[in-house]
């Protein structure tokens, strides 16, 4: 015969205090956790949307990053005329020269300053990023120094804000306008004219890289091969959204850090809820000697502890998980590739559940040991202790 569910329900109600403070020493512990991998989560997710499988990214052969890679001009005109590349309404190939360089920029209130990316790019370079729209302003005119900003940077950085002059180069820049890149990782640069980029940083003959899209995503594989193989070009390619998926590498440390700093809370945490539920079979031994003499079974009596152990971890988690869902609303910067990259938290559905899991698991094995001991004491030495 089992014990009602009710009962165990009406102990930790009883013991509230004791309750309360058990589940937040386990809430804290899932709600590090659940910051870390809202932390990792929202970097993929901003990564992950700020590529298209029809683009090909074009560097120099053995390059990383376009910070360190170089394209000439003149690879260029033989690279956009290749198969498979997709022409615009003006009939032009959909292919963009870039020059990626950084500035340092004061972020709001931290008196200190951060590398943040600069991207000259041409016309097609914009037509071809369709998931990036102007919310505010316009866009910059070719041969001119106007620039627009990610609107991520320009909340971060009061000198990135639409209508300021920014000092890049050797020139001051009108910003003239915001774009939104549904939380790609281009809410974080400043882009520009490419070669008005060039000349203020002096770099007419070496660009960084070439964006090109190709007709379809068949297409776009056969244009990777198709760069790597020309011998006369001596580029190497790859597609943009392989190339913003290596990006997420620079997460990896601080994933497994985050999650050592957990599984060292953990332990803790589970040390906590045994001693709760050590404490909680001394002060009801009466009861469990009174349970016997119903008739409940050892083994009820294992099970009734264990499952209160498991409840009481199971409302701790339930709390990290209130405490953590803030962090939807905050935002973030890594160091990546040499500049910050902006970004939201983003905390998921399957990331709760992970770390509600993760909570109960330390009920399971805190409550495990108090429940045998529970279910171990004798009828007539349970009834006799006070």
């Amino acid at each position: 015969m089992a014990i009602p569910l009710s009962y165990n329900l009406r102990n930790l109600v009883v013991r509230r205090t004791t309750t309360l403070m058990t589940a937040l020493g386990i809430a804290l512990t899932v709600a590090v956790l659940l910051a870390v991998l809202a932390l990792v989560n929202g970097l993929r997710v901003t990564l992950a949307t700020s590529g298209d499988p029809r683009h090909v990214l074009v560097m120099r052969k053995g390059a990383t990053s376009e910070l360190t890679s170089l394209v000439t001009r003149t690879q260029f005109q033989d690279l956009k005329f290749k198969p498979g590349i997709a022409t615009g309404s003006d009939g032009q190939p959909l292919a963009s020269l870039e020059l990626i360089t950084i500035i340092s920029l004061e972020s709001e209130g931290s008196g200190t300053g951060d590398n943040v990316t600069i991207r000259g790019l041409m016309p097609a370079g914009i037509a071809m990023r369709h998931h990036v729209k102007l919310i505010a302003g316009r866009w910059f005119r070719q041969g001119v120094n106007e620039a627009v900003v990610g609107k991520s940077l320009s909340d971060q950085y009061p000198a990135a804000r639409l209508g300021k002059k920014l000092r890049m180069g050797r020139s001051d820049w009108e910003i003239v306008g915001v774009m939104e890149a549904g939380r790609g990782a281009q809410e974080s640069e400043i882009w520009g004219d490419v070669n008005q980029v060039a000349a203020d940083w002096n770099r007419n003959l070496y660009m960084s890289s070439a964006l090109v899209e190709a007709t379809d995503v068949s297409a776009a594989r056969a244009l990777v091969n198709s760069v790597g193989d020309d011998t006369r070009l001596d580029l190497g390619a790859e597609l943009e959204t392989d190339y913003f998926a290596r990006q997420t590498q620079s997460a990896t440390p601080i994933e497994y850090t985050g999650i050592f700093v957990a599984i060292i809370m953990a332990v803790g945490s589970s040390f906590a809820a045994m001693n709760t539920m050590y404490a909680a079979v001394a002060r009801r031994a009466r009861e469990i000697g009174t349970l016997r003499v119903l008739g409940f079974s050892k083994l009820s009596i294992l099970t009734s502890f264990w499952i209160e152990s498991v409840l009481l971890a199971g409302l701790g988690g339930a709390i990290g998980c209130l405490l953590v869902l803030p962090l939807n609303w905050a935002t973030t910067s890594v160091g990546a590739n040499f500049s910050q990259l902006t970004f939201g938290f983003h905390v998921t559905p399957g990331s709760m559940l992970a770390g509600i899991v993760f909570a109960v698991a330390l009920g399971s094995v805190g409550g495990l040991f108090p429940a045998a001991a529970a279910a171990k004491k004798e009828i007539l030495s349970a009834l006799r202790e006070i």
